[in-house]
């Protein structure tokens, strides 16, 4: 498939900029991707398609203050993204600047900080850290919160918080897991009360995930590597879960990939790893049996993993669907909850 087969019309005030004013304030998309069936409804009531038999799984993954500001040695402007810590002292980042900095080249930042560039590893930068604290204090202490390229305001407290989990815990990811912003403290209750289980990964989501698909074909795309840990009490509860006759309810693209990619070699197990999985159309799911998520970008990998999920023809008349209902997109937008599609090998 192409790229273009994954663009749709969407109109800039669709784009939300801020949340909600509660976090399951938000609309909810029903699709069933077995027969195309479209139903609006409201996040809050979420559980009126849920089961006591059924498994949901969040990504418990934290948000990092991962930008810093600066300048170069020669003065011009820099903008910083840390990708990931590679010790307390060095970090692969991605690097703005007029000009990219060479390795030797030195990197002042946020007035506070100085760094050196010891080289290259593709579009990210190795960075050491010319400092007595860690990194990652040093990005708690100085760091901003790297809200997404098409959210116009500067991050504020406000941002901190929202664009946060309520039950993030640990700390590594430069984007939220944002299917995951929808969920408050009452709506974990009530999935309790009516005993549908929750268990959670930890997949650090990169800024990679925000780089657009720039080839025709999709097949010849590289796609970027996360970290991600399933604990052993995850892969117990989708075994149980499984052998029950209940199904696995992932919350948002970054579980799905983690749990799909753990099953590449069969039944999931506690493991620790590095995915770099690119699901398109005509994969066989192995897995997740639905997924709640936000409405993603045009010609983007999300867009082609969803459909994948529900079917391409679906997605693309769900979008439209969304669009024409306006529909609140992306990252503090409204969210879907997909049925995942019967498909044939061919992906239709």
């Amino acid at each position: 498939m192409r790229t273009q087969d994954f663009d749709f019309y969407l109109p800039s005030e669709l784009i939300a900029q801020y949340p909600t004013e509660k976090r399951s304030g938000s609309r909810l998309l029903h699709l069933d991707g077995r027969n195309g069936k479209i139903d609006d409804s409201l996040f809050v009531n979420l559980t009126q398609w849920l089961d006591p038999r059924d498994l949901i799984v969040f990504n418990d993954t934290r948000v990092i203050k991962a930008r810093l500001f600066g300048q170069k040695a020669t003065g011009g402007a820099i903008e910083v993204m840390i990708e990931r810590a590679l010790n307390e002292h060095e970090a692969l980042a991605q690097v703005r600047a007029s000009r990219a900095p060479k390795a030797g080249a030195k990197l002042f930042l946020e007035g506070q900080i100085e760094a050196i560039v010891l080289g290259r590893n593709d579009d990210l930068f190795h960075l050491k850290f010319l400092h007595e604290a860690c990194i990652d204090d040093l990005l708690e202490q100085y760091g901003h919160l790297p809200l997404p390229p098409y959210i116009a305001h500067s991050a504020d407290s406000g941002d901190e918080s929202r664009y946060q989990t309520v039950y993030a815990k640990h700390a590594g990811a430069v984007a939220a897991p944002t299917a995951g912003l929808h969920f408050d403290e009452a709506m974990l209750y009530s999935l309790k009360a009516m005993g549908v289980a929750t268990a959670y990964v930890t997949l650090h989501v990169g800024a990679g995930t925000f780089q657009p698909v720039k080839v025709d074909d999709i097949s010849a795309h590289k796609m970027h590597s996360e970290r991600y840990h399933i604990p052993e009490a995850t892969a117990a509860l989708i075994a149980q879960t499984k052998q029950n006759g209940g199904r696995v309810l992932a919350v948002g693209t970054t579980v799905l990939r983690t749990l799909e990619s753990a099953a590449q070699h069969g039944p999931i197990v506690a493991s620790s790893a590095e995915t770099n999985i690119f699901i398109t159309p005509g994969y066989q799911f192995k897995v997740v049996d639905r997924m709640l998520t936000n409405f993603h970008l045009p010609k983007s990998t999300l867009m082609m993993l969803v459909s994948a999920f529900a079917g391409h023809a679906n997605i693309m008349n769900a979008y439209q669907h969304a669009v024409k209902q306006q529909y609140r997109f992306f990252s503090y937008g409204d969210a879907m909850l997909i049925e995942r599609a019967i498909l044939d090998g061919s992906g239709t």
